[in-house]
C-alpha cells in the first residue's frame, strides 16, 4: 500500500471510478449546525489533489448554513463493489470564485439554470412552482451563457485525517488512519476492527 494517503486515495478512487455503477463520487457529508445538530446528505466529489477534496452546493442552503467560519466535517465514500470504505475529517473552506467560476462552467446547461431556480433546502409550494421558475430562468438566459449564480460555488474539506477500511471476511476488517502533524507531514497506523 502507498505511503501517502493522497496516492492511495487515488488508487482506490481510480479503481471505484470502473467498479461503481452509479455516482462513484458519491461521498456523505456529516456536518453539524452552530446548535449541535448533526445532519448528512450525499454530495458529489467534484475535484481532489493534497490541498482536499471539492465539492459544490447553494451557499445559502442549510448545508452551506452548516460550513460557517471554522467549521469541521467529515466525509464518507463507500463503494459496495470492492467493500471498501474512506474515513475523512477536517475543516472546510471555500474554494476561490475562479474555481467555482471554471466547474460551473462545466456543468450541464440545465444544471447550470437549476442553480438559479432553486432556493436549495427552503420550503417549496408544489413542483410547479419550481417548474416555473425553471422556464423563466431558461428564458432569461436563452440563447447566451449562463454565469454562475452569486450564492452558488464551491468548498474544500482538507483532510487532517483519512481512514481507509477494507471488508474482511467474518468482520476481521482492514483498518488504515493517516492524521496530519502539525509540520504537515502524515502519520500513520493501523485500528483495531
Amino acid at each position: 500500500m502507498a505511503d501517502d494517503p493522497f496516492a492511495l486515495f487515488n488508487l482506490w478512487y481510480a479503481e471505484a471510478r470502473q467498479s461503481e455503477l452509479n455516482d462513484s463520487n458519491a461521498m456523505a457529508l456529516a456536518t453539524v449546525s452552530a446548535a449541535g445538530q448533526p445532519s448528512v446528505r450525499m454530495v458529489l466529489l467534484k475535484g481532489h489533489d493534497p490541498r482536499g477534496f471539492v465539492f459544490y452546493t447553494n451557499r445559502e442552503s442549510r448545508k452551506a448554513q452548516d460550513l460557517g467560519e471554522g467549521a469541521k466535517v467529515a466525509l464518507l465514500f463507500h463503494w459496495k463493489s470492492l467493500r471498501r470504505q474512506i474515513r475523512i475529517e477536517g475543516p472546510v473552506s471555500l474554494v476561490s470564485d475562479a474555481e467555482s467560476d471554471a466547474y460551473f462552467a462545466s456543468r450541464h446547461r440545465d444544471s447550470q439554470l437549476g442553480a438559479w431556480a432553486s432556493d436549495q433546502s427552503r420550503p417549496l409550494d408544489s413542483r410547479a412552482t419550481f417548474e416555473a421558475r425553471f422556464e423563466a430562468v431558461r428564458a432569461r438566459f436563452e440563447g447566451g451563457p449562463v454565469p454562475r449564480p452569486p450564492h452558488w460555488g464551491g468548498y474544500r474539506v482538507t483532510p487532517e485525517r483519512i481512514e481507509f477500511w477494507l471488508d474482511r471476511e467474518h468482520r476481521l476488517h482492514e483498518r488504515r488512519v493517516f492524521t496530519r502533524m502539525g509540520d504537515g507531514d502524515w502519520d500513520e497506523g493501523l485500528l483495531f476492527p
